[in-house]
């Protein structure tokens, strides 16, 4: 099989550190494009790394000549739920305009395969879980309405050009790499289970739990949680799929499996073997009581298959990650 030279847009956060990772050990030539705004530059295990944005069209173009490109993995967005709401102007601007500039300068360059880290968020409130791709997409905040709009916009660009793609709609990430020398850390934290992390660790005095009356066995929001090093197996097999010809298509990434927030709260217990405060919050608005994927779709067309099922071993790779790099990457160079 040809082996493609992949370029990854965001290789340097917490999602494309691993798909990076997962590249390099089937061989692909890696090219991580990253501003380094939110990842880290300690995150990228190899390849070549080369920091700018992805909306530069001229340095796109360049990259994808010098390097050969053949495919482009797509992880550079803003992510945050909340900020989404109250900074729509920088959301638009750095998922869409800078999105659409990318695109452009990758299909003049010649590239036709291309995958797209998408989310959960284009569904809005669920009217039914587990939730599958023909679920109604009606996003409820900003960062869901950009990712989606980027995923129509893909379509137009196959018709216009050519440009098959995946987009791939994650459900929560978690977890880390099993070697333990890349993982989750951003600043600020807001993801569930490095919180709960830090407050094992002792950097945090307490965690709040936000809503305990949703219709649910324990009264806390179900959500569910998959693997990161799964995701990343998840690309590698959307790309082998586009280069074997295949069409585009949409999937949902979940291990279709909820948990409570207090399950996961009571897992890190036992996995860490820590006693930590625990508080209860009101509801945040928008905060669905269930969100459950159904991955079907993608298990019986790529044969995607999760190794991480379980919650505790999850829980278990973040822990190791966590416990042996308390203050997370060095915070004395450039993006942090």
């Amino acid at each position: 099989m040809f082996m493609m030279n992949v370029l990854v847009t965001g290789g340097a956060g917490y999602i494309g550190s691993h798909v990076v990772k997962e590249l390099l050990k089937r061989d692909y030539l890696v090219v991580t494009l990253d501003n380094l705004s939110k990842g880290h530059r300690d995150a990228v295990t190899g390849g070549v790394f080369v920091q700018g944005d992805c909306g530069d069209s001229v340095l796109v173009g360049e990259l994808v000549k010098q390097y050969r490109i053949n495919a482009v993995v797509h992880l550079a967005a803003d992510s945050l739920v909340g900020e989404s709401m109250t900074r729509p102007d920088k959301y638009c601007r750095n998922n869409l305009s800078n999105g659409v500039e990318f695109l452009t300068a990758l299909v003049q360059a010649g590239v036709r395969q291309f995958i797209l880290s998408s989310t959960a968020a284009v569904y809005g409130e669920p009217e039914y879980t587990p939730i599958d791709e023909a679920h109604t997409t009606r996003p409820i905040n900003v960062y869901g309405g950009t990712k989606l709009m980027l995923e129509q916009i893909l379509n137009w660009y196959e018709q216009a050009f050519g440009l098959r793609y995946v987009a791939l709609r994650y459900f929560n990430a978690a977890g880390a790499d099993p070697e333990g020398n890349i993982g989750e850390d951003h600043d600020p934290e807001t993801h569930l289970i490095p919180l709960i992390m830090q407050a094992a660790l002792g950097k945090r005095d307490k965690i709040t739990i936000y809503g305990t009356d949703y219709p649910t066995p324990d009264g806390t929001c179900l959500r569910d949680y998959i693997h990161v090093s799964d995701l990343a197996v998840a690309h590698i097999l959307a790309l082998q799929a586009l280069e074997a010809g295949a069409a585009s298509a949409v999937y949902n990434l979940g291990n279709e499996r909820g948990h409570s927030v207090r399950e996961v709260v009571d897992a890190v217990r036992r996995v860490t073997g820590q006693d930590f405060t625990v508080e209860e919050g009101p509801h945040r608005e928008g905060d669905p009581a269930v969100l459950v994927a159904s991955s079907r779709k993608i298990k019986e067309c790529l044969n995607w298959q999760p190794r991480y099922g379980e919650l505790e071993d999850i829980i278990r790779t973040a822990w190791a990650w966590h416990s042996s790099h308390p203050g997370g990457y060095p915070k004395n160079k450039p993006g942090r």
